[in-house]
């Protein structure tokens, strides 16, 4: 805000001016309250005697607010926290600070007090300057430097703890933020769902949850409850009596939970369970607690549960294929695994680990090339981490040479969405748009732009987009 000198400061002489006090006070004033720094002037007892604008602005206080306050009784009344002020008179010698108001402004200040002949203060006169736009600015370089340094060491010690795991690898943001979630719960005795697509590797974090926690001395146990024989899996979990049935052990036998007693037990694929076997499981949940066949006498069990499905689980509590009180008792810490084709930054590194490994196996130097790698990038995975080891080790079987490239996998691309595996009674003509569809979505999902997408397709853009929306529009989209 500019202020305007007043006219007699024009004419007059400097001479003049500085020999008429009341001259000299009004261009004080000028200059005072065009100052861009906030002042703040107290005589020698450390009363106000002035403040310009650009004070009342930095510290959200108002003249009337300190004009002919002492300062010693605003610091009292906690209207201003520290006074550098009352440091200059006590000290006879500048002081400079920082100090926060309450407007949430910063700033540097510095008092310099005025002194006599005698040696006694007159007057301080404190300079302000507003500091805060430093200091947001410091902070955030910080933040972003820490979570840079967090991120990095976070992934770092992730990588430390699961190394010579081969399938589990973290490189993906996605995949991080899941890692971070599974850390925070590894050193609870939380029970732990995992959901997700087959072949994503929830065997592979289950044992990683068991290796950071305060069980990982004791025993892990893994039970496939869809590899057993219905008839078997109550003998298998909680054992029997002997004599509990005909062909049962003379001596009978202990049950997997009571094996995992005081460690863990893995439950994958625990959607597949018969709702009689589910009741018992609840109970072991809820209870702590198991009961051999042939026993009415229950046996205490301290196991910690993890559990895994890559079923709908709420989609069966609607089919009633699965109790709720189980689904709500297991899903107390629920972790979806996303898919490989979400974390495209793991699959490269998967591959290479897998290659690297079979490398040593064998005794081989196979590598893959430039084309190798995006034929890996451009495919869906709808196998996921097992279907990429498998095609890997195919890949390295075949290849008659050290290269591995894109002619080498053997990739099994799904029919387009919507289309007829058989022949038949079809309707050609939307056969065809729902194919040109799948591909058009494709060359859009690859390129990210429409220019390049059509490009692709050998069609000009506007053609790409009319197709597009007109059959999205009759179809919906066939990419999920």
């Amino acid at each position: 805000m500019k202020k305007r000198v007043p006219a007699y400061y024009e004419k007059g002489g400097a001479t003049e001016l500085l020999t008429d006090l009341s001259k000299a006070k009004s261009i004080l004033d000028v200059v005072i309250g065009g100052s861009y720094d906030g002042i703040y002037i107290t005589d020698g007892n450390a009363n106000t005697l002035m403040v310009n604008e650009s004070y009342e602005i930095i510290s959200g206080l108002r003249r009337e607010d300190v004009l002919g306050k002492n300062m010693r009784d605003l610091v009292k009344g906690d209207i201003i926290n520290v006074s550098g002020t009352l440091m200059a008179i006590a000290s006879r010698e500048p002081v400079t600070l920082e100090q926060e108001f309450k407007t949430g402004k910063r700033a540097v200040i510095t008092s310099t007090p005025t002194l006599d002949e005698s040696g006694e203060v007159v007057m301080v006169i404190t300079n302000v300057r507003d500091v805060t736009e430093l200091h947001e600015l410091k902070d955030r370089l910080k933040r972003n430097e820490e979570t840079s340094e967090k991120n990095a060491s976070e992934l770092e010690a992730m990588r430390r703890q699961i190394i010579g795991d081969g399938e589990l690898v973290v490189h993906d943001p996605e995949m991080l933020s899941v890692m971070r979630l599974l850390g925070r719960v590894s050193r609870l005795d939380t029970t732990v769902l995992l959901m997700g697509e087959t072949g994503t590797g929830k065997d592979r974090i289950a044992s990683y949850i068991y290796r950071n926690s305060s069980r990982s001395k004791e025993r892990f146990i893994k039970v496939n409850c869809g590899a057993i024989p219905p008839s078997l899996i109550e003998s298998e979990l909680f054992g029997y009596e002997r004599g509990a049935f005909t062909g049962a052990n003379r001596e009978g036998k202990m049950g997997l939970f009571e094996v995992a007693d005081k460690g863990t037990i893995f439950l994958d694929e625990v959607g597949e369970l018969p709702l009689d076997m589910q009741v018992k499981l609840l109970r072991v949940l809820q209870e702590q607690e198991i009961e051999r066949i042939g026993s009415n006498k229950p046996l205490k069990v301290d196991v910690r549960v993890i559990a895994a499905t890559n079923r709908n689980l709420q989609e069966m509590l609607r089919e009633k294929t699965f109790r709720a009180d189980l689904y709500y008792r297991l899903n107390v810490f629920p972790v979806t695994i996303p898919p490989l084709r979400e974390r495209k930054k793991d699959i490269i590194p998967l591959a290479e680990r897998f290659l690297g490994e079979l490398n040593r196996r064998y005794n081989m130097n196979k590598y893959l090339t430039a084309s190798g790698r995006d034929a890996l990038l451009e495919y869906r995975w709808p196998g996921n981490v097992r279907e990429l080891k498998n095609v890997v080790e195919r890949a390295m079987v075949m290849s008659s040479t050290e290269d591995i490239s894109a002619g080498n996998f053997f990739l099994h691309t799904p029919p387009a969405a919507g289309l007829p595996q058989e022949y038949g009674e079809v309707d050609l003509k939307a056969v065809t748009e729902r194919l040109e569809l799948d591909y058009i979505e494709r060359a859009y999902q690859k390129a990210g732009n429409v220019r390049a997408a059509a490009k692709s397709l050998g069609m000009d853009a506007a053609t790409f987009v009319r197709k597009r929306k007109k059959y999205r529009e009759k179809y919906g989209s066939l990419q999920k």
